[in-house]
């Protein structure tokens, strides 16, 4: 197979071959399925993702990656991804939830921060933060997400031309969480600087220090907002959080900055990503874009859209006992991935899951998860998405891209770090 440059790598190109010949089923013949390195930011650079893993779930829906001396188990199909997300009896998060981390040796959050923590301490730290991203306690933020979104749709389209990402994605969901956590307008900046480059680059040479800086200059940040939020506590997500209790214990400082910054990336990068997809999405579906504008319901077309983004790759867990996955044994300790982005586009539970229909229902997609872990500001990024879309549906009248969306380098995260386009203003 001959590569196609990097950057020239279309997911939403349902046509694209990975080979000339093909088998017995008329699926086009690839390499095999163990020669696709999971670990590597290029796999999902240089291959058409769909292609491999419709692959992957017919011929080994659970198999083991081997990693230098280990490795970790691929699970592929909406059902297995499903069962593991929901049975917190035979798998944990506390080890790290991301595979990087977790053949890094773990995180070292677990148990602390609460994406990597199970049972009680979870459940007290969960119960707090959510409150803050009910549906009636983000209608207090709903109009100012609105209106902040309306002015920048506006302003892209006046422009006619813009890039997408930067310009319009960029500026929409970190305004929004930092609104919640009451987050000074002179750092935000710094903040979604930081924030992309955490998980994910826009440069193959980017190494793991550069990322992990990222991550030290946002735990750094908290721990000084901290500080100042416990001498003077507001009504906001932070000041709530330096006042929970765990066994009658408060939050040190390094749990509460954690913590933070779980809620900092999670509340940007998915609905960041997400934006980036639509707007090249309905510029290669112009038919799905026209029965938006003529009615289609913008709830529908917001699931289809985080369906078919899915930023968030994959999520791993760790086996906690020995335990049936599949046809598989899982051991105790193995490392299992669950990788969203097939899942979401198993023809075993969707229909026609490679087509992009703004009015399919149901559609239950994994994209935030599913079980105790699913991610807590989900109701907030559709919120957000569906500003979106109405302020593009009543200023945009085209969505045209001027040339190819460069892809975030990373194995985890899936997005467009640039997408020039072309936004033609509705009369």
């Amino acid at each position: 197979m001959a590569p196609r440059a990097r950057h020239g790598v279309r997911r939403w190109d349902l046509l694209a071959s990975v080979g000339s010949a093909a088998d017995e089923q008329g699926v086009p013949k690839m390499q095999h399925i163990t020669e696709y390195d999971l670990t590597a930011p290029e796999t999902f650079q240089l291959n058409d993702i769909h292609q491999l893993w419709r692959r992957v779930r017919r011929d080994a829906p659970v198999y083991w990656h081997p990693y230098k001396d280990t490795g970790f188990w691929v699970l592929s199909r909406y059902e297995d991804v499903v069962r593991v997300y929901k049975d917190n009896q035979h798998f944990t998060s506390e080890r790290g939830s991301v595979l990087d981390v977790l053949l890094a040796g773990g995180d070292p959050a677990g148990g602390r921060m609460l994406a990597v923590t199970d049972g009680r301490r979870h459940r007290a730290i969960r119960k707090v933060m959510s409150r803050f991203f009910t549906p009636r306690a983000l209608s207090a933020v709903a109009d100012s997400i609105r209106e902040r979104t309306r002015q920048i749709v506006a302003e892209a389209a006046a422009r006619n031309t813009v890039d997408f990402a930067t310009e319009v994605a960029d500026r929409l969901p970190i305004e929004a969480i930092c609104d919640l956590m009451a987050i000074p307008e002179r750092d935000r900046p710094h903040l979604l600087r930081w924030n992309k480059a955490a998980l994910s680059s826009d440069d193959p040479d980017t190494t793991a220090l550069d990322a992990h800086a990222a991550r030290a200059e946002i735990l750094f940040y908290f721990t000084e907002l901290i500080a100042d939020r416990r001498a003077t506590p507001g009504d906001d997500v932070v000041s709530a959080l330096a006042a929970v209790e765990v066994d009658g214990e408060p939050l040190d400082d390094e749990d509460l900055a954690l913590n933070c910054y779980s809620l900092i990336l999670g509340g940007d990068e998915s609905t960041r990503m997400s934006a980036c997809c639509a707007a090249v999405l309905f510029a290669h579906h112009p038919e799905q874009w026209r029965r938006l504008r003529a009615g289609a319901p913008v709830e529908t077309a917001v699931e289809e859209v985080l369906r078919w983004a899915t930023p968030s790759m994959h999520f791993a867990r760790t086996a906690s006992v020995d335990v049936r996955v599949g046809a598989a044994t899982v051991r105790k300790g193995d490392v299992v991935t669950l990788w969203n982005t097939s899942a979401n586009f198993d023809e075993a539970h969707f229909t026609d899951p490679e087509v992009f229909d703004i009015t399919r229902s149901p559609n239950d997609h994994v994209t935030f998860g599913q079980g105790h872990h699913y991610c807590l500001g989900a109701v907030m990024a559709k919120l957000e998405l569906r500003f979106l879309l109405e302020a593009l549906r009543d200023q945009v009248r085209e969505i045209e891209l001027l040339s190819e969306p460069r892809q975030v380098y990373s194995n985890f995260l899936f997005g467009y770090s640039s997408v020039p386009s072309r936004l033609v203003p509705a009369t």
